[in-house]
């Protein structure tokens, strides 16, 4: 028989557990430093794009200033609107595609494997053992004989054939974590296939779909050399754009800063919306 005496220590057991846990360690110390040293450069060019052009060039640093828009301005005055709307098509429909073609593939490749199964997914990784720099010269060929230069749609053909080996192989292993038995259940209960994929199996994965996406915007987003070398003005993306300010009589820090930033918001908006799905996907099968 518990006494009244034993209740109070009872009780008091999970308030010293919960001491115990928040206990300081040296490596929560470590990892906040670590992070924080990644985010200083982010955080430095976000500052500098509200500089003006004679505070950001000043050695050493200039931490007191006062925050103007005119880097912004700027930016859109040199014709931002083209390149960002290019960038953000081409990715998104590259990346729609990618899905579209590499989900499917992926579900063969693990909960339905086909023949050779493992000769398949080497040949989805061979494709990017060649560096692009040796195919730029055939490529530039093609793209020009079909008239394709400088067209959005080279790049959105490049960036679904330079993503789709990398999801296959994502998405192939967050299907792999999902139990076999719950297609043959869902068979059992008379569900088709398609409507077991659709109702059972996509939810599962959709974790893992968002993780692969994001992967997949933001290496087609980054993408500078093809870009590069096949545009020149209608289809130029926001890599490219960036060059433009790179000038031979010297840096234009603050304005280079704030086009960055504009660069960046994209990306950083599409990861701060999809985080929940982001974090579970890229942890999927982690933890059992």
């Amino acid at each position: 028989m518990t006494t009244t005496a034993e209740k109070p220590a009872a009780a008091a057991e999970p308030a010293v557990r919960a001491k115990k846990s928040r206990k300081f360690s040296p490596w929560g110390v470590v990892a906040w430093l670590v992070g924080l040293g990644f985010f200083f450069p982010v955080f430095w060019m976000v500052l500098t794009s509200f500089k003006q052009e004679a505070d950001a060039a000043t050695s050493p640093p200039t931490l007191l200033f006062n925050p103007t828009l005119d880097q912004y301005a700027e930016v859109f005055n040199q014709g931002i609107g083209p390149a960002m709307l290019n960038s953000v098509f081409a990715t998104g429909i590259s990346t729609v595609i990618v899905l579209l073609l590499g989900v499917p593939a992926a579900f063969a490749l693990s909960l339905r494997p086909v023949k050779k199964t493992q000769d398949a997914l080497f040949f989805f990784m061979s494709t990017k053992m060649l560096p692009v720099v040796a195919v730029i010269l055939p490529l530039y060929v093609i793209v020009s004989n079909i008239g394709l230069l400088d067209n959005i749609w080279a790049l959105i053909v490049l960036y679904t054939s330079m993503n789709l080996p990398i999801a296959v192989w994502m998405m192939r292993s967050f299907f792999l974590e999902v139990p076999g038995e719950l297609l043959e259940a869902a068979s059992l209960d008379g569900a088709s296939l398609w409507r077991s994929v659709r109702e059972v199996i996509l939810p599962l994965v959709s974790p893992g779909i968002a993780a692969t996406a994001l992967i997949c915007v933001i290496f087609a987003w980054n993408e500078f050399f093809f870009a590069v070398n096949l545009t020149a003005v209608n289809a130029q993306t926001m890599p490219v754009y960036l060059v433009g300010f790179i000038a031979g009589e010297g840096q234009y820090w603050a304005v280079l800063s704030a086009a960055a930033t504009m660069a960046a918001l994209p990306v950083i908006l599409c990861g701060w919306f999809a985080q929940n799905k982001l974090v579970r996907g890229l942890s999927f099968g982690a933890i059992k």
